[in-house]
């Protein structure tokens, strides 16, 4: 792990205080909130550049983790994640919401680190990782207006203009990159490859702003934290255990349950609160909880690698 990555939990910490700071100055008050959504598309933008889309193929050549995987990440889990909310946060829809934009996406990158310090199957995470982001595109859509369109007022135009504006336009501009610049200009190949290597600098400065912009109404909500620790580390556990059974049941060697335990906890919180931004503008909430979520999610994952290293069989 780069230094940035073994310090994520602290940078976004301290993007926290640094918006927190600044919202005392009137102009970052105002207008800080006009930074998110660019921050964040940004940070995709890098994100994508990362993706190995020439790879969606050779992730069929292990079906049984595969189609498992998905079957849980995109089936399984929004169920789960609808029903922790109806448990614990019936009585605050915007909380609800922003669980449930939490669980529902899984991660596209970080889930890969994770798998490696579990010495799990790498290159099958990475086969993997395309099939997630272009699912949760095309279903995160129909997810909020299936499950959250009772809850709160959802207007189909916006949100579909925020899928394409956070994820396509990114996506597009990505590709492009990678097919017509970074091939044949020195100087553009690295500037991408600064963008790539620095995600979290991008995503520490939507938080700053938000904060900034949005301080006032969520730092009223200091028991947040503590409202949301427990359905998320529910949610951990379970699917935690899902994932070892059915490795068990399916036969999957310790590398591949390795791998199919991180893709199947690892959130995208980013994402998320780049489409929470953009469509839930008037609901600050359901952004404030994609952040906690990854403060709590970081370190769970953590535990979770050495967990599976000690359940590693050991060889003689």
């Amino acid at each position: 792990m780069s230094r940035p990555e073994k310090l994520q939990i602290l940078l976004v910490i301290v993007a926290i205080f640094i918006g927190l700071t600044l919202k005392h100055i009137h102009w970052f008050s105002e207008n800080g909130v006009y930074l998110i959504v660019p921050a964040l598309m940004v940070m995709l933008y890098g994100v994508f550049l990362n993706i190995p889309f020439n790879r969606l193929a050779n992730g069929f050549q292990n079906y049984k983790v595969t189609g498992l995987s998905l079957a849980i990440n995109f089936l399984w889990t929004p169920i789960f994640a609808w029903g922790l909310g109806a448990i614990f946060l019936k009585d605050n829809p915007d909380l609800w919401v922003g669980l449930m934009m939490l669980i529902v996406t899984p991660c596209t990158d970080w889930y890969l680190i994770f798998t490696s310090l579990a010495q799990g199957d790498v290159a099958l995470a990475t086969a993997l990782l395309p099939w997630n982001l272009l699912l949760q595109v095309i279903l995160l859509p129909v997810y909020l207006w299936v499950f959250a369109g009772k809850l709160v007022n959802i207007n189909a135009t916006m949100l579909l203009k925020s899928v394409m504006l956070v994820f396509v336009v990114p996506m597009i501009l990505a590709f492009i990159s990678k097919r017509l610049i970074q091939p044949y200009n020195r100087i553009g190949h690295c500037l991408i490859h600064k963008i790539a290597a620095n995600q979290w600098l991008f995503l520490c400065v939507a938080i700053a702003a938000m904060f900034a912009s949005q301080g006032e109404i969520l730092i009223k909500q200091s028991e947040l934290l503590p409202k949301m620790l427990l359905p998320i580390s529910i949610f951990f556990v379970i699917n935690f255990w899902l994932g070892q059974t059915i490795g068990r049941f399916a036969h999957f060697s310790y590398e591949e349950t390795a791998c199919f335990n991180c893709t199947t906890l690892a959130r995208n919180s980013p994402l998320s609160l780049a489409i929470a931004t953009s469509a839930f503008s008037d609901r600050p909430l359901i952004a404030l909880v994609l952040v906690i979520g990854a403060l709590i999610e970081l370190p769970i994952l953590v535990v979770v690698s050495q967990i599976l290293l000690l359940l590693r069989p050991r060889t003689k």
